[in-house]
């Protein structure tokens, strides 16, 4: 297969294309010499800086394999998607290469597959060679990753782990509160995003854009009062972290939930990170004066832009007697490049409450930085002691936190317990169904007083995944 070898497949780099403006062009040797004119644009130079790899921009916004409406007609199955990774692991990508595409085993359509990558209909009845960009990403992504311990295979082994670890991170998501009747957020019919598309946003995500918030909060306001906690009941899988806690096993807990419900489950303040923040404080944007939550929750439930008493108080000592200024339809005052409207009025509290701070709950948007203690103390402290990971209750595709695990010392053993699988990241064992009932199942064989009163005797069916060696189903007998 002439020309092969100086593919964008097995260049050191991925070009910095853009598939829709620039015409492509030969560029140091890496184009496929036998390619169809029809060919990939790049960008010109100088643009690279502005602008993300399309091919990564798709791999990072396909679905997981599992969330697949329907399979691609050339599809690897699974046993062949986990025999080419192990291959690939075990003779390096070169003699891979060798031994698939360059021998006409396999196209790399069809071996993009293997790595969990949906061919996309822009690259639909073009050149296979169209595809090597995608597959060498595909492939680099793939020995990037966290390489599983071969030791740890059974639920078992899960249990021995739990009762033999002393330094444990738990890293939890919003499937641990889902039995709540808290929504999570990715979940296709039932999650928070797919209850969004009313509001006309390009993205429902742009609910939690801080840009999008600061040029209009009442965005944000609108849907509050739907992801606002309303009780401070905790379910059993915050109880089986606060039972690691009293045994003495719990290092860290770093949440990405804002319910700030793993507080009300007792974890110790030093023992939770709350990576994305929570509703327990709100922070006026424009003086930086802070109150619990409890102070604007009328406002919040209400789905009214809640305003700064601060800035109320020092608005009403210093306006211009008898004047009001209009407010915009988002809340804040109108933009001084804009037309301003002004008009006579003795309603003073009118005129304050259109200018005063708006007030955000301290959670972290996207745009924003997590809190320095997330950094701190994962690369200052926890690094250096954790002996074991537990990944509870999230899909890991919001980062820096999806980071942590691949951050981690390699040696260390990771479990993952949610929903459905994390497709991106192999950890050394997979419990895939509820929450409660995983951790409540692990404490049983550990022999230890899981208590809660959500806590039900049921029987579990569990089951290993066909073409899996670590992977398995729990899941509730019919009574």
């Amino acid at each position: 297969m002439e020309g092969l070898h100086q593919s964008p497949l097995k260049a050191p780099a991925i070009e910095i294309i853009d598939l829709s403006s620039k015409p492509e062009s030969d560029d140091e040797g890496q184009r496929d010499e036998n390619a169809d004119d029809a060919s990939l644009p790049e960008l010109e130079d100088g643009e690279d800086d502005d602008h993300l790899s399309l091919y990564e921009d798709l791999l990072d916004s396909m679905p997981d394999q599992s969330e697949w409406d329907e399979e691609p007609l050339d599809t690897c199955t699974v046993e062949e998607s986990f025999a080419f990774r192990k291959r690939l692991r075990l003779v390096g990508e070169d003699q891979f290469i060798t031994e698939t595409l360059e021998a006409g085993k396999i196209s790399a359509k069809k071996l993009c597959t293997a790595f969990g990558i949906r061919p996309p209909p822009l690259l639909e009845g073009q050149p296979d060679q169209k595809y090597y960009p995608l597959l060498g990403l595909g492939i680099t992504r793939e020995l990037s990753k966290r390489v599983k311990l071969p030791q740890y295979n059974t639920i078992e082994d899960a249990v021995e782990l739990l009762k033999k670890s002393t330094n444990i991170i738990v890293l939890t998501g919003a499937g641990i509160s889902t039995s709540l009747g808290i929504p999570d957020f990715r979940s296709k019919d039932t999650g928070l995003y797919s209850q969004l598309e009313h509001l006309g946003l390009s993205d429902p995500q742009e609910v939690f854009d801080i840009t999008i918030f600061r040029e209009d909060p009442s965005i944000f306001y609108s849907v509050a009062k739907d992801i606002l906690p309303s009780t401070q009941k905790f379910s059993p899988t915050h109880a089986f972290i606060k039972l690691l806690q009293n045994k003495g096993k719990l290092l860290t807990n770093f949440t990405q939930n804002i319910d700030n419900l793993e507080s009300c489950a007792g974890i110790l303040p030093e023992k939770l990170i709350q990576c994305h923040g929570s509703f327990a404080t709100a922070t006026c944007v424009e003086c930086g004066y802070r109150v619990k939550c409890e102070d604007i929750y009328k406002d919040l439930k209400a789905g009214r832009v809640a305003r700064c008493d601060r800035c109320v108080r020092m608005l009403r000592q210093t306006k211009p007697f008898g004047i009001k200024r209009k407010r915009s339809m988002s809340g804040f005052a109108p933009n001084k490049k804009k037309r301003q409207s002004y008009e006579d009025s003795t309603d003073d509290e009118d005129y304050d409450i259109a200018v005063a701070g708006v007030m955000k709950p301290d959670i972290t948007f996207f745009g924003e930085d997590l809190p320095e203690t997330f950094h701190d103390r994962l690369v200052q402290h926890d690094k250096d002691l954790v002996d074991l990971v537990l990944v509870i209750g999230t899909s890991l595709k919001v980062a820096p936190v999806s980071e942590v695990s691949g951050f981690l010392p390699a040696e260390t053993p990771q479990i993952y317990i949610s929903r459905e699988p994390c497709q991106h990241i192999d950890f050394d064992i997979d419990m895939l169904g509820e929450c409660d009932s995983i951790v409540t199942e692990l404490c049983r064989r550990a022999g230890w007083d899981l208590k809660h009163e959500m806590i039900r005797d049921d029987k579990l069916d569990v089951h290993l995944h066909e073409g899996y060696e670590s992977r398995y189903s729990f899941k509730i007998k019919a009574r």
